[in-house]
């Protein structure tokens, strides 16, 4: 079950931490406290305060597994094969188990699209995942707190063994890519603006301004 921190929670709910604080006194909404006193709230608590009954919840239980290639789809299995063992051991009924290829810094990824869909269609109550990185490479939290908004939480069992390293490689290499072809592309449209005298008169004429106006 996730457990949020008092800042966390306060911005899935929409209201500030002192007012958090002030309901915990109240008993409003009461915070829970680790051995060390520190306050947190679970997913539970948000459901309550949301007014959601889940009892008779007909919505779905969704295992993801996603690989970068194709070349990888014994590892695309063992995902699978791992999550749905740990759902048996769980004793959690699984309505829906979705494979997927393509890069997690890639946001167009048709299934995961669709799988959102169904999330903001109240249709999907759990999304489990071996590892972050599986659902999305960057910016997990914000997805997470998205799914949040509908209901829907993500479990993440963590094993880092079927989390493959070389796809990190394979995504910091994309990203790479991407930025060089910018700084190409910059570098390409000043030696055009270098080129055109026109516009290398204007510049002039506009520094030569800026300096006049600071003297």
């Amino acid at each position: 079950m996730t457990n949020y921190k008092p800042k966390d929670f306060a911005e899935l709910l929409g209201v500030s931490v002192k007012t958090l604080q002030r309901w915990d006194r109240e008993g409003t909404l009461k915070a829970n406290r680790t051995p060390t006193d520190r306050r947190y709230y679970t997913y539970d608590q948000y459901l309550q305060f949301k007014g959601i009954n889940t009892e008779n919840d007909q919505r779905q239980v969704v295992i993801y597994a996603r690989v970068s290639t194709r070349n990888q789809k014994d590892d695309l299995q063992n995902q699978v094969a791992f999550l749905r063992q740990f759902c048996n051991a769980k004793g959690i009924i699984v309505d829906q188990c979705i494979e997927d290829y393509g890069s997690g810094l890639n946001y167009n990824r048709k299934k995961w699209n669709e799988l959102l869909d169904e999330v903001m269609e109240q249709k999907i109550k759990t999304i489990i995942v071996t590892h972050k990185d599986r659902f999305i490479r960057f910016g997990y939290d914000w997805f997470e707190k998205f799914c949040m908004k509908f209901n829907t939480t993500i479990v993440v069992v963590n094993n880092e063994a079927l989390s493959p390293q070389e796809e990190l490689v394979q995504d910091i290499a994309s990203i790479l890519h991407v930025f060089s072809c910018r700084l190409y592309g910059l570098r390409k449209y000043k030696n055009q603006i270098e080129k055109d005298e026109d516009i290398a008169k204007e510049l002039q004429d506009g520094n030569k301004s800026d300096r006049g106006t600071e003297s």
